[in-house]
């Protein structure tokens, strides 16, 4: 085991925000191809029974239309992913891209209890996972990986904002000494 831990370490598993940037380019990655594949009937046709059973998106059907949902999530996730990569430079940008992507895991993570025949029945049901339920609890992980870039990217944010607050009031310090005012008239 001491082996394989110095080779990871070698090899960079330490190396400071690996985790937070492969989290945010997996997540761009993900986004830019579940938008992609929304431009297509054949995910339109698939996405039926996940859309009409979710119990935060059912009304996407009915206002829009099967294409018109499918569009509007494709367009939704490609934004989301766009938010997301600009996080590498903007980290505001990257908490709204990490907000849009924890609101989507969640509309579609609750469609798991409502899926008609999501438990495999021939092993018992739950928990044995039929394909639909077994396709959704990937949003599981993706939504833990969404909370965990919006936690980085506001914790970076605030320190970075909060620097910039330190900085000013010094160098408002600063001009008021070299006025002969201090801070505290």
């Amino acid at each position: 085991m001491n082996f394989l831990i110095k080779m990871l370490i070698k090899l960079g598993i330490q190396r400071e925000n690996l985790d937070y940037h492969l989290s945010r380019a997996v997540l761009v990655v993900i986004f830019f191809f579940f938008g992609y594949q929304k431009w297509f009937e054949y995910e339109a046709q698939a996405l039926i029974p996940y859309i009409s059973h979710g119990p935060l998106i059912f009304w996407m059907y009915p206002v829009l239309g099967i294409r018109g949902a499918t569009y509007f999530l494709g367009v939704s996730e490609w934004a989301f992913g766009a938010l997301l990569f600009l996080g590498f430079w903007n980290k505001k940008l990257g908490s709204l891209g990490a907000l849009g992507s924890i609101f989507s895991m969640i509309a579609t993570s609750t469609i798991i209890p409502f899926m008609p025949d999501g438990w495999a029945a021939s092993a018992g049901g739950f928990p044995a996972m039929a394909e639909r339920v077994a396709f959704l609890i990937k949003d599981l992980v993706i939504l833990a990986a969404s909370v965990y870039l919006l936690r980085q990217d506001v914790m970076r944010v605030s320190l970075s904002e909060g620097l910039a607050y330190q900085r000013s009031t010094v160098q408002l310090e600063r001009d008021l000494s070299q006025t002969g005012v201090t801070s505290g008239q």
